[in-house]
C-alpha cells in the first residue's frame, strides 16, 4: 500500500472519529439543554404562578388588588399548560376564580381554590423531578458513549503514533545507509523493501542505478573496443550485405559487401548527411525505406541485380529493466539474381514445353476419336476400356498444359485480357454446361440462383468463365455423391458477386489463407491436379480489378467467390 494512502486512511479515520465524538457530544448536550429549558419555561413558571396565586388568595379579603393579581397570574398559567392533567386543573382554577370574584368572602370556595393550586404545583413539581431523572439518564449515556468514542480516538492515534513514523523512517534509514555504501564505491549494495509503496518503487530504481554503476565499474574500455572490433570483423566476413540502423533509421554500421553493392566508400557514410546520402544512392534508399517491398532490384555489375531484404529488429533488455526496448534494425540483403534468372528460365521452359505438348496431345485425342469411328471396326470391351483411359489421360494432360501456360503468363506478367462489356449470365451457363457430365457421374445437382436485372460487367469472358469452371470442378471433386452445389450471381453494392457453394468436408481454418498459393494442396486431400488452378484464378480476377476469396467451415462445406466491379456506364 502506498504511504500516501496509509496517511489518508489513518488520519482520515482519526478525523472521522473526532467528528463522531463532536457530533455525539453536541447531540447529548443539546438534548439536556432542551430538557432544562422545558423545565424552566414550563414547569417552573407554572409553580411560580401557583405560588403567586396562593399568596394573593390569602389577601383576597383585603381588597381588589389581590383579585387583580390572581387574575393576572391565572392568564399566565392558562398560556403555560404543558403537562398531562394540568389543563383540567387550570380550568377548575379559572372557574373558581370567577366564583371568588363574585363572592370573595366565601371561605369554602377559597379553600377549594387553594387546594387546586397545591395540586397544580404538585403536578409541575413531579414533572420537574421526572425531567431531572431523564436528564441524568441522558448524561449517563452521553458519558459512556463519549468515553467509548474517545477511547477509540486515543487507540487510533496511539497506533498511528507508534507505527507511522517507523513506516516512514525505516525505509529512509535503509536508503540512507545504502547511499553511503554506494558513495564508498560498494556497488553491490542493494535495498530490499517489500510491497507496493513509494519506497518500494524508490528501492527498485535505486537497485537499477546500483546495478548499472556496478556494470560500468566492472567494464574496461579496452575490452569494449576489442569486442567492438570482433563484431565488426564478424559482420565484414559475411558474404551478404549487412546494414545496421538505429531508431532514427541512421546507419550505425555497414559491412564491406554492402558498400561494394552500393558503390560507396566507408568515408562517404561517415561524412555525408543521412538524408542526402539515402536520396542519392538507390540501394540505401530501398533499404532504409520501411514501406519498400521485401524484394527489389538495382543496377550493378552492368546488369540488374535482384535482392531480398530481411529486417531483424534489434531488441535489448536494458540493465536493471524487465521489458525489451528496440534500439534499431539489422538489415540483411540476399542476392537472389541467380534464382530470379533460373525462375525466368523455368517459366520460359514451362511455356515452351506446354506449348509444344499441345500438338501431340491434340493428335492423341484425334487418333482416339478415329478409333471410335465405325469405319475402324468394332472394339471389344477391353479395347474400349483402354481407349477410354487414353481419352481421360489426354484430357487431363491438356488441362495441365493449359494451366502451365496460364501460369507462365502470370509469372511473366504477360496476361492478355480481352475485356469487354458483357452479360454475366452466359459465363455461369458456360461453367455449368462444361461441368455437367462431371456432376452427373456423381449424381450431384447443380442449383443456379441468379438475381434479377443483374448489370453487365467489363470482363474477359473466357478467363472469367475459366475461373467459374475451376470453382465448379473443385466443388464437384470434393462433394459426396447425391449431394448439391449452389451457383449464385448477385449484385452487392457496386460489385457483382459470383459464388459456388458446396457441402463437402470444408477447409480447415489454418489452410484458408493458403489455398490460393501456387502448387499448394490441402494435406490429406486427393491430389488430382497441379495445385495451380486457384492460384491462376486469383491472378485472372486480380488483373480485372476483382476480389477473390473463400468462406469455409470444417464439416459444413465451402463457398468460393469472386467479385467484379460494376462499371458506371452499366448503372446508367
Amino acid at each position: 500500500m502506498k504511504i500516501k494512502t496509509k496517511l489518508y486512511i489513518g488520519i482520515g479515520l482519526l478525523f472521522l472519529m473526532i467528528l463522531i465524538l463532536g457530533a455525539v457530544s453536541t447531540l447529548y448536550v443539546n438534548s439536556m439543554k432542551k430538557d432544562t429549558e422545558n423545565v424552566l419555561s414550563a414547569n417552573y413558571n407554572s409553580v411560580e404562578y401557583a405560588r403567586n396565586m396562593l399568596r394573593a388568595s390569602d389577601k383576597l379579603a383585603f381588597g381588589p388588588q389581590a383579585l387583580a393579581e390572581l387574575q393576572q397570574n391565572m392568564k399566565r398559567q392558562e398560556a403555560n399548560v404543558t403537562e398531562g392533567g394540568e389543563r383540567d386543573i387550570t380550568d377548575r382554577l379559572a372557574k373558581r376564580l370567577r366564583d371568588l370574584s363574585s363572592s370573595p368572602q366565601d371561605n369554602q370556595l377559597a379553600q377549594e381554590f387553594r387546594t387546586d393550586l397545591i395540586e397544580l404545583m404538585t403536578v409541575n413539581m413531579n414533572a420537574i423531578v421526572a425531567k431531572s431523572d431523564h436528564a441524568k439518564e441522558i448524561a449517563s449515556n452521553a458519558f459512556i458513549l463519549i468515553s467509548v468514542v474517545g477511547a477509540l480516538c486515543f487507540l487510533i492515534g496511539f497506533v498511528l503514533f507508534v507505527n507511522l513514523p517507523n513506516h516512514i523512517a525505516d525505509p529512509i534509514r535503509k536508503l540512507t545507509a545504502s547511499i553511503k555504501e554506494i558513495a564508498q564505491q560498494n556497488y553491490s549494495q542493494r535495498v530490499h523493501i517489500e510491497g507496493q509503496s513509494e519506497f518500494a518503487e524508490l528501492a527498485s530504481s535505486f537497485n537499477s542505478m546500483a546495478e548499472r554503476l556496478q556494470e560500468y565499474a566492472n567494464s574496461k574500455l579496452d575490452q569494449i573496443l576489442e569486442e567492438k572490433k570482433r563484431i565488426e570483423t564478424l559482420i565484414n566476413s559475411m558474404h551478404d550485405p549487412v546494414i545496421g540502423l538505429d531508431q532514427q533509421r541512421r546507419i550505425v554500421f555497414i559491412n564491406d559487401e554492402a558498400l561494394q553493392v552500393a558503390g560507396m566508400q566507408r568515408i562517404d557514410i561517415a561524412e555525408k548527411a543521412s538524408a542526402s546520402l539515402y536520396n542519392k544512392n538507390e540501394l540505401l534508399k530501398q533499404v532504409t525505406n520501411p514501406n519498400a517491398d521485401a524484394n527489389f532490384k538495382i543496377y550493378g555489375d552492368q546488369k540488374e541485380q535482384y535482392y531480398e531484404r530481411e529486417v531483424i529488429p534489434m531488441d535489448i533488455i536494458p540493465t536493471g529493466e524487465q521489458t525489451k526496448q528496440q534500439i534499431g534494425e539489422l538489415i540483411v540483403l540476399k542476392n537472389i539474381t541467380t534464382f530470379k534468372e533460373l525462375d525466368v528460365a523455368k517459366t520460359n521452359f514451362i511455356a515452351t514445353v506446354s506449348h509444344e505438348l499441345k500438338t501431340p496431345i491434340a493428335s492423341i485425342q484425334l487418333s482416339a476419336e478415329l478409333l471410335k469411328h465405325p469405319r475402324m471396326g468394332e472394339l471389344n470391351p477391353d479395347q474400349q476400356h483402354i481407349l477410354q483411359g487414353i481419352e481421360e489421360d489426354s484430357v487431363r494432360l491438356l488441362k495441365i498444359t493449359s494451366e502451365l501456360l496460364n501460369m507462365s503468363q502470370v509469372e511473366t506478367g504477360n496476361i492478355k485480357l480481352f475485356a469487354k462489356l458483357s452479360d454475366p449470365l452466359p459465363i455461369i451457363e458456360y461453367a455449368v454446361k462444361s461441368t455437367r457430365m462431371q456432376a452427373e457421374q456423381k449424381h450431384i445437382q447443380v442449383q443456379v440462383a441468379v438475381q434479377e436485372n443483374v448489370p453487365q460487367v467489363f470482363v474477359d469472358e473466357e478467363k472469367t468463365a475459366w475461373v467459374m469452371t475451376n470453382f465448379l470442378s473443385n466443388a464437384i471433386r470434393y462433394s459426396t455423391e447425391h449431394s448439391e452445389i449452389k451457383v449464385s450471381l448477385k449484385k452487392e453494392n457496386d460489385m457483382l458477386v459470383f459464388a459456388v457453394q458446396d457441402f463437402g468436408k470444408g477447409i480447415d481454418a489454418s489452410y484458408k489463407d493458403r489455398v490460393f498459393d501456387r502448387y499448394f494442396q490441402i494435406p490429406g486431400s486427393m491430389r488430382t491436379g497441379t495445385g495451380l488452378g486457384l492460384s491462376i484464378s486469383k491472378d485472372f480476377i486480380n488483373n480485372q480489378n476483382g476480389i477473390i476469396g473463400v468462406d469455409s467451415e470444417l464439416g459444413l462445406g465451402s463457398t468460393f467467390f469472386f467479385k467484379l466491379p460494376i462499371p458506371k456506364v452499366s448503372e446508367a
